[in-house]
């Protein structure tokens, strides 16, 4: 109950933000929009409707990043939390209390981004639910890196590493711009130890109905969004304690 309570209080100021909210929503949409009309007159199998969906779906996510680290991170700077850890809720509510909200605006986000795909020509499927399916790690994976930025520095550092660094990092090393086989070396080394190349390699698979090519990707993202969690929940703890 004391979770469900914070919860909801987060789900309000995410509310209160309706501009930061319409961005986040609505930025990848311009990107789906422009690689598409690049496709439409320059033809490259990257930016097929069918292909590119799933890259900026997970790209889009990048933005929930922001928005959960930018939120705690402010809160941590009031002395609103102060006041709550003289509550029951421990660090694990918190945490918790923060992804739960964050999680629907997740998946509407790519929800969004999949109805004005079948505009620009994806073709409706079953896969597409399982393709929502598979983008629940992924949609917590950013939360919690957010959760983890905010929980160690302030509103403005979680802005330039989240906004900035995060975003860029989602854009080059998931293979959504370019086919990483086009460096391949030491960059696609790195890409395929991070998670955002197997969030949209498993999305992709699930969206052209690869159901044996998902898990291979999926369980890379699963675990990084274990681990973070896990790293947020205890940084967040340190916290609570030193304060």
């Amino acid at each position: 109950m004391r979770l469900m309570v914070f919860a909801s209080r987060t789900q309000k100021e995410l509310i209160r933000d309706p501009l930061n909210m319409a961005f986040g929503l609505g930025f990848p949409l311009v990107v789906l929009f422009l690689l598409s009309a690049i496709q439409a007159n320059i033809p490259v199998s990257l930016f097929e409707i069918s292909q590119l969906t799933p890259g900026i779906a997970v790209f889009g996510l990048s933005f929930i990043s922001l928005f959960s680290g930018t939120l705690i991170a402010k809160d941590r700077s009031t002395s609103y939390l102060l006041r709550l850890f003289a509550s029951p809720l421990t660090s694990t509510d918190f945490i918790l209390g923060y992804t739960l909200p964050l999680l629907p605006m997740a998946l509407l986000q790519t929800v969004i981004c999949f109805i004005a795909a079948f505009f620009l020509g994806l073709a409706f499927s079953l896969n597409l639910l399982l393709a929502l399916v598979v983008m629940i790690p992924a949609a917590i994976l950013y939360i919690a890196i957010g959760l983890l930025a905010g929980s160690l520095l302030t509103d403005k550092q979680v802005g330039g590493i989240c906004g900035a660094l995060l975003t860029n990092l989602s854009a080059w090393l998931s293979g959504t711009w370019f086919d990483l086989n086009l460096v391949g070396g030491g960059f696609k080394a790195v890409a395929y130890a991070l998670p955002f190349v197997h969030a949209v390699d498993a999305a992709k698979a699930a969206v052209a109905g690869n159901y044996a090519d998902i898990l291979p990707h999926l369980w890379w993202v699963m675990g990084y969004a274990v681990v973070i969690m896990v790293l947020a929940i205890l940084a967040f703890k340190k916290k609570m304690n030193s304060d």
